[in-house]
């Protein structure tokens, strides 16, 4: 199947999360450094490379895009759900910086670019939250627009301190951890609230199941970053374990889906749950083959995800308007958008 010739249109800020989870394996793979030697830590600057280089080729199609079409950017910043996926790109920002901070310390243009995406970050989520108290029904909150997408603008504030405390500004990046903090539980709560009262969302949004598993996983990476109790750390990563085999559960129908980006969400949780894992393992030798194995897991869902990324951009099956709406809510917009 060919590209169509508007294609560029359908490349959605979803596809951010290809960055994210580059870059979140990256971060795995320099924890391994100590268990694994100097081959962890090739890897981790193999996949540090691949995830700027795929931020930097996203932002010029991103950015050509909304010079070419601006209405479905703007359509995406209207959607119930896709709204959410907006803080892919500042995520992407703080996830790259801080692969860049464990590579190379403390450079200007390091702490810039953290900056950036700390504050575009906090910015998103704002944003985000502030359409609940919009008047406008379409934006407004609803129980159909409630899926995990949501989570995505919580996990950028709870990254702040993996690299924060170390370029110097750990005051802000303590301050953005408790915003993460207070609005995860939240919106756990009311994302079951949502199964209880209308069910699981969409199939084609199944793979977003995933990221639950991601801000847990981060809190008790971050919060050990900030100087906190092991402890702490053992708990997060018994919560990020048990959303992780939650979310096994849906795996039989959520495969018999047609692959889509969405299948990416997936890949940052993993990394970040094998993150967490290998930092606990390097002061509980015990823990260390449950580590690797997370580490594994990691790796083979991003090779996979690879892989079937690289066969449907060639394919041309990627770039394309959904078969149907992913969320029915009335007065949204009706245009299609990325799969």
């Amino acid at each position: 199947m060919p590209h169509r010739p508007d294609a560029l249109k359908y490349l959605a800020f979803n596809w951010f999360a290809v960055v994210m989870t580059l870059a979140g394996l990256s971060l795995a793979w320099g924890r391994a450094t100590p268990m694994l030697g100097d081959m962890a830590g090739a890897g981790a600057l193999v996949l540090g490379a691949a995830a700027a280089l795929a931020l930097l080729g996203l932002l010029v199609l991103s950015w050509m895009r909304w010079q070419h079409y601006p209405e479905a950017v703007a359509g995406d910043m209207k959607h119930p759900v896709r709204h959410g996926f907006i803080a892919t790109l500042p995520v992407s920002l703080i996830l790259v910086a801080t692969v860049a901070a464990s590579l190379f310390g403390a450079e200007w243009w390091v702490v810039g670019l953290w900056w950036l995406g700390s504050l575009a970050q906090f910015g998103v989520t704002l944003w985000v939250l502030a359409r609940w108290l919009s008047a406008d029904k379409t934006q407004a909150f609803s129980w159909p627009a409630l899926t995990p997408v949501l989570i995505v603008p919580v996990v950028g504030n709870v990254l702040a301190p993996l690299a924060g405390t170390s370029l110097g500004a750990g005051a802000w990046a303590a301050a953005q951890f408790g915003i993460g903090v207070l609005l995860w539980p939240v919106l756990l709560a009311l994302l079951f609230a949502r199964i209880a009262t209308h069910g699981m969302w969409p199939e084609r949004l199944l793979p977003t199941t995933f990221i639950s598993i991601a801000p847990p996983a981060v809190i008790g990476t971050a919060a050990l970053q900030l100087g906190g109790p092991v402890v702490l750390g053992w708990m997060c990563w018994g919560v990020a374990l048990f959303f992780l085999l939650w979310s096994a559960q849906i795996g039989r129908r959520m495969l018999a889906q047609p692959f889509s980006i969405a299948f990416w969400s997936m890949g940052f949780p993993l990394a970040a749950f094998a993150s967490l894992s290998l930092r606990l393992a390097m002061q509980h030798p015990g823990a260390q083959a449950p580590a690797m194995i997370a580490l594994a897991l990691a790796s083979l869902v991003g090779v996979v995800l690879t892989i079937a990324t690289w066969k449907g951009w060639r394919e041309g099956s990627l770039l394309q308007p959904e078969p149907v709406a992913i969320v029915a809510v009335p007065g949204s917009p009706t245009a299609p958008g990325p799969q």
